[in-house]
Formats: C-alpha cells, sequence, structure tokens
C-alpha cells in the first residue's frame, strides 16, 4: 500500500450533517484518501448547530452503514458515549439513558456498571458504532475539575475503586465487539482547567497514583486487553519541559509504549483543541504527534469546522518525512496497529 494511502488510516474525522452521499467530503476522505474512522456528534459547536450526525436510532443507523459502504477496510465509527452528561446518543433523542462513571463508583455495584456497560454497548452495536472512546479513568482529584470531576466523569479518586469498574465496562463492550478506550493518560483528574479552551499545566497538581489504573489495566493478561488509550492535553515539566503530553516521546513512546509494555493504538485527544493549537498550530501538532509515536490523531471538526483538513494534511506529512521530522517508520508501524485493532471487528467473541 502507498505511504500516503497508510497515513490516512490514522486519522480520526468528524464531518458536517446527518446524511452524506457521493459528493460529500467526508466520503471523498474515505474513498480517495483511505480514511481510518470517523467521529460522530450530537452538536456541531464551530456552527452553533445544536444538532449534527446525531438525530435518532434510525436516522444513525443508515447513517454509519452509508459510511461503511465507502470504506474499503473497515470503517472505525467512534463516538464519546461514557453515560450521564458526557453522551452523545441522549434519551432526548430516542437513546436511553444511563448512569455517569460518579454515579457507579459511589454506588460500588459491580452488577450495576455492567448493566449500565451492556446497555450502552447494546445501543452502539444497533447503530453500527464500533468504537466507544471510554471509559475515563482518571481519578477524581480534584472534584470542582471543569472537564472531569464537576462533570461526574471519574468513577473515583481511588484508583482500586476505578480499576474494576472500568474493567467491567471493557469487558461489556468486548462481549458485543466495541473498542473500547482507556483517557486520558496520563491523568487528567487534577487539572484545575479545561484543555478544550487553553493551556493545561498540571505539573503542580498531578499525583502518581494517577498512572496506576492504566498500568494495571494494560498489564491484565486477559485475552482480550484494553484496544486503545488516549492521551490528555497536559502539560506537566516532570515528564517534558518542552511538550505537552500528547506531543511528547517521552510520554508516548518511553513510558506508555516502552514501560508501561501497551501494545495497542495510542490516539490523541482531539488535536483541534486549544491546549496545544494555541501554542503550535494545527498541522504542527499533527507532525509532532506523529514524530512522538502516537497511531491515530482526532480531528473533531467540532471545535472548528475544517473539511479540507485530510487532502491538506497528507502532503504535509509525506513532507514531514522526507525532511526526517517524522520517521517513516512510525507510519508503518502506527498502520499496522490499526489494522489490527480492526481485526478484532471481525472476531466472534
Amino acid at each position: 500500500m502507498k505511504l500516503e494511502k497508510k497515513i490516512g488510516q490514522l486519522f480520526l474525522l468528524g464531518f458536517q450533517g446527518a446524511s452524506i452521499d457521493n459528493n460529500h467530503p467526508i466520503t471523498e476522505d474515505i474513498r480517495k484518501r483511505n480514511l481510518g474512522g470517523v467521529i460522530l456528534f450530537d452538536r456541531l459547536l464551530a456552527k452553533k448547530q445544536a444538532q449534527n450526525n446525531i438525530l435518532n436510532p434510525g436516522q444513525l443507523k443508515t447513517l454509519t452503514m452509508s459510511l461503511q459502504k465507502y470504506a474499503s477496510e473497515s470503517l472505525l465509527i467512534a463516538v464519546d458515549q461514557e453515560g450521564g452528561s458526557v453522551r452523545r446518543l441522549k434519551p432526548e433523542s430516542g437513546f436511553p439513558a444511563t448512569a455517569s462513571a460518579a454515579e457507579l463508583g459511589e454506588s460500588n455495584d459491580s452488577s450495576r456498571t455492567a448493566i449500565h456497560a451492556a446497555c450502552t454497548a447494546n445501543s452502539l452495536l444497533e447503530v453500527g458504532i464500533n468504537y466507544n472512546l471510554a471509559p475515563v479513568v482518571d481519578l477524581n482529584i480534584f472534584p470542582e475539575n471543569p472537564v472531569i470531576g464537576k462533570i461526574q466523569r471519574s468513577f473515583s479518586d481511588n484508583a482500586n475503586r476505578v480499576i474494576p469498574h472500568a474493567a467491567i465496562w471493557i469487558r461489556e463492550h468486548q462481549k458485543r465487539n466495541i473498542l473500547s478506550c482507556l483517557k486520558h493518560f496520563p491523568g487528567h483528574g487534577s487539572s484545575k482547567t479545561d484543555s478544550h479552551l487553553g493551556f493545561t499545566d498540571i505539573s503542580n497538581t498531578w499525583q502518581k497514583e494517577e498512572l496506576i489504573p492504566f498500568k494495571k489495566i494494560i498489564a491484565q493478561t486477559t485475552s482480550a486487553p484494553v484496544e486503545s488509550v488516549m492521551l490528555g492535553h497536559l502539560f506537566h515539566t516532570d515528564f517534558d519541559t518542552t511538550h505537552p503530553t500528547s506531543l511528547s516521546p517521552i510520554v508516548v513512546t518511553s513510558l506508555l509504549r516502552n514501560s508501561f509494555g501497551f501494545k495497542g493504538v495510542i490516539i490523541t485527544d482531539d488535536i483541534q483543541m486549544k491546549a496545544i493549537t494555541d501554542k503550535y498550530g494545527l498541522e504542527e501538532s499533527v507532525y509532532l504527534a506523529l514524530a512522538a509515536g502516537v497511531d491515530m490523531i482526532i480531528v473533531g471538526n467540532n471545535l472548528e469546522y475544517d473539511p479540507g483538513f485530510l487532502k491538506r494534511i497528507i502532503p504535509g506529512i509525506l513532507q514531514a518525512i522526507k525532511e526526517k521530522r517524522i520517521p517513516e517508520g512510525h507510519i508503518h508501524a502506527a498502520f499496522e496497529r490499526i489494522i489490527r485493532m480492526k481485526e478484532i471487528l471481525q472476531s466472534t467473541n
């Protein structure tokens, strides 16, 4: 396969609309540029639209079937469906309500967590979504954290409580061939600011315990380990004095890949988030992430709408490879990991 086609697989892209046709920009990216996957949103924040990809179960199933029809490789169709307030499939649109991670952690009932995780996974399966960007395994270090604690996304401030609930979540999704994603490495629970909106420094608030859920879940010797880990856009001088964690080879390759032994797909949080684009710009952030050893990059097209992104970035990446800014071997290795993850979707449990 040509290098540019492999590069296309390294992106998870958002798009506008509740339906697509042959002329839609996302269709062109799938057919011509071998796009690896899409991410769905209920709203389009960039255009202040209250509705976007998700209207109701019937419409959503038609949309996902249309998307898969255009893909030569199996297409990842991703969503943030954590439960509680962070859910793109909402009850008012005809989807079942599920508890937040904080509610499940507080009750500490494994059966209840399994029921809610199974309900979530079944809902995704029925509408053709195969990749849930969850569970959150951040520790609730700072309860007033605007992006984690305050909106009840963390199971607990105790790693020993987070781990079993997250493991149940993953297992119930795997039973239905839905991929999962641990987030936000190396821990977003202690931050006092929102990385969607700007620079987020955790140097003085982060605690080593925040690594425990990631390390222990990754180390679990099960037949189907967690498929992916999402990087937070966080700055911590003890890790890297220059780059945020999502762009740092120290964090991505030395810590997560080598020290923790993670063999699955490493994916960024939305690369359009202001925590990094305010400093580096979109294109430079992509080059730095790939150079650091990231496998897959989310471009939500929700905070900013940029339908021509993939067409523009692939030649830029090829040039960065030519200039030795990105090792070509990183692209081949990332492609192979993504393909292996997609092969899980074809298996039967």
